[in-house]
């Protein structure tokens, strides 16, 4: 076992432990595993390669110098036989731009020395070859592409041409960034052409194997200076040719190079094993956290749940070691909370059903009065949308039973006359909050800013947005404020205390609520909206008010601690991101 392997398994739980997530939000939302180790050691491989620290050299290869006189000798022939045109002058490489020490009949060279940069195909109109447009290209080390089969007459014009065995490298942002580059075979009839976003390198027959070229294009000392010689506006920005053609490029003797690129293979294959070990292992404790939290929602009685949340405490350190595992424990605890699973029912609790009476005779008092309109008959809950057995004195109601007044915000662009208001807006909104750290103030009319008047224990449901996860959220007022509220949110005030507003607001954030908010959604011009009668239909449970105040505290609590583990784990992880990256600085020395 050579001493690249031994680095590799004597560090194994470094790569495959260093884990990054991304996460989409909304309705399937799903993590985007980073193997972050893995991805460190693919690149600490790479820049191995061709540093010469891969594979031993052997003192019986034709060293690099020869086999660079004999190329440039070459070049020079075919120059002078018209069958390749005379390239630009190449900047000499000074001592002060080589950036290590080479080993023993390694040379330092240039891409443009070697190579034809930019050639051109000279073929009949009608024979068919290969049409790589840039999404064909991969970010494969090994320069894998697809193709679609044109007439070169097609294609001739207006796009980049190459053929078998040319190496191509993606030129702008962020193709380059992400290690587009291929080495072109199996094109139809030998020969292609497609975007313009790539410089072209077409190598001397038999001097170079083009893969270790490719291997030199995607090291990461090549990706981090080329980034630094882009040029252009952002998200136009492009590597220049001159940098492509010029850039001291470590050469070593042919015989070599062919071995690294076989010990490159050796070590990918390596990677892929361990990445998928990895994956698999994450995967295989995704669902077993997901199966655990599931019994604890699932079971109906209280044994049951005794005996599923014993079962994860006993595992509880190994069971939530990642954000994506807290995350899950979040919501499991919202979820807890609104189905009367988190704190003890008290009978000495008001029940819910106390509390409908009271909404029941405040309508018929307000209609009477005349100050509402007497409400259609809302149609019977329905058995399936009783999401489950309600615990003592809870009861199930639709929103518009409890007699919610509904207020659309006011227009975004302001009025030409009133006086100046601080006009709450998305920006404003903060762990489901109201907040004015950074105020806006419009215009608004007199009329306007009675109309849309923010109190104590008022709701802002967000109307609008492009996201699913924040669309039909609930926000609560703390306090009554100076300022009114845009067109992106719908105020919702009640007559009696229903809800504790804080409980509202995680009602609306579990998933047994969202779920049913991301069936009503509208989709406008990439926007999703809801509407009064959207939320005034939701179905929910009602705890009386009492336990829905200890719901809230011990939510508080257990988020509280949750976002503790959560810090926790995002500081061990810094820590194995810094060792995986120490590990590959020392090996590269």
């Amino acid at each position: 076992m050579d001493s690249v392997e031994k680095l590799i398994t004597d560090n194994i739980d470094i790569w495959s432990s260093v884990v990054k997530a991304k996460t989409t939000v909304g309705r399937g939302s799903s993590k985007k595993i980073d193997l972050y180790g893995i991805k460190k050691l693919r690149e600490l491989i790479l820049e191995l390669a061709v540093r010469g620290l891969l594979v031993l050299q052997d003192a019986n290869d034709e060293p690099a110098s020869i086999l660079l006189k004999k190329i440039i000798s070459e070049k020079a022939k075919l120059l002078k036989e018209g069958k390749i045109k005379k390239q630009k002058t190449l900047s000499l490489i000074g001592n002060d731009t080589k950036p290590f020490e080479l080993p023993v009949n390694w040379v330092w060279t240039q891409l443009g020395q070697i190579t034809e940069i930019a050639p051109r195909n000279n073929l009949d109109d009608d024979i068919e070859v290969g049409f790589v447009p840039m999404p064909m290209v991969s970010t494969s080390y090994k320069g894998d592409h697809e193709q679609e089969v044109k007439s070169w007459g097609e294609i001739k014009k207006g796009y980049t041409h190459f053929a078998d065995g040319d190496i191509a490298l993606a030129k702008i942002t962020p193709c380059f960034e992400n290690s587009k580059a291929s080495v072109f075979k199996g094109l139809k009839n030998g020969f292609g052409a497609g975007t313009t976003e790539l410089h072209v390198a077409r190598p001397i027959q038999d001097t170079i194997d083009p893969l270790f070229v490719l291997l030199y294009l995607k090291a990461p000392m090549f990706l981090e200076k080329g980034k630094t010689k882009m040029t252009g506006s952002a998200g136009q920005k492009r590597v220049p040719s001159d940098f492509f053609s010029s850039n001291p490029m470590p050469f070593p003797p042919l015989a070599e190079q062919q071995r690294i690129v076989a010990k490159v293979d050796d070590l990918m294959a390596l990677c892929d094993q361990l990445e998928q070990q990895t994956e698999n292992s994450i995967s295989a404790h995704q669902i077993l956290v997901q199966a655990l939290l599931s019994t604890l929602t699932n079971t109906s009685e209280r044994e049951g749940f005794n005996q599923a949340w014993a079962r994860i405490a006993e595992h509880f350190d190994t069971l939530f070691i990642t954000e994506w595992s807290i995350d899950q424990l979040k919501q499991t605890i919202l979820q807890l909370a609104v189905m009367g699973k988190l704190v003890p029912q008290n009978p000495k609790d008001e029940p819910a059903s106390k509390l409908l009476q009271k909404i029941a005779a405040e309508k018929d008092k307000l209609i009477k009065e005349g100050r509402i309109k007497k409400q259609k008959t809302l149609p019977p809950i329905l058995d399936d949308e009783k999401p489950y057995k309600l615990p003592q004195g809870w009861e199930v109601t639709r929103l518009d039973e409890l007699l919610p007044e509904f207020q659309n915000g006011a227009s975004s662009r302001g009025d030409s006359h009133g006086k100046e208001i601080v006009v709450i807006r998305l920006a404003d909104i903060s762990n489901w909050r109201v907040s004015l750290d950074e105020p806006r103030h419009l215009m608004i009319a007199e009329s306007s800013i009675t109309k849309y008047s923010l109190q104590k224990d008022d709701v802002l449901i967000i109307r609008v947005n492009g996201s699913a996860n924040i669309v039909g959220r609930f926000v609560f007022c703390e306090k009554d404020l100076d300022a009114i509220y845009c067109d992106h949110f719908i105020r919702m005030r009640f007559p009696l205390t229903v809800f504790s507003p804080e409980y509202l607001s995680l009602l609306g954030s579990s998933k047994l609520v969202r779920s049913r908010i991301e069936d009503m959604f509208v989709s406008t011009a990439g926007q999703k909206t809801v509407n009064q009668k959207h939320i005034g239909s939701l179905v929910l449970t009602l705890p009386p008010l009492d336990e829905q105040k200890r719901i809230v505290v011990k939510v508080e609590e257990l988020m509280v601690f949750c976002d503790t583990i959560k810090a926790n784990i995002n500081t061990a992880k810094i820590t194995q991101l810094r060792l995986a990256d120490a590990v590959s600085e020392q090996a590269i020395g």
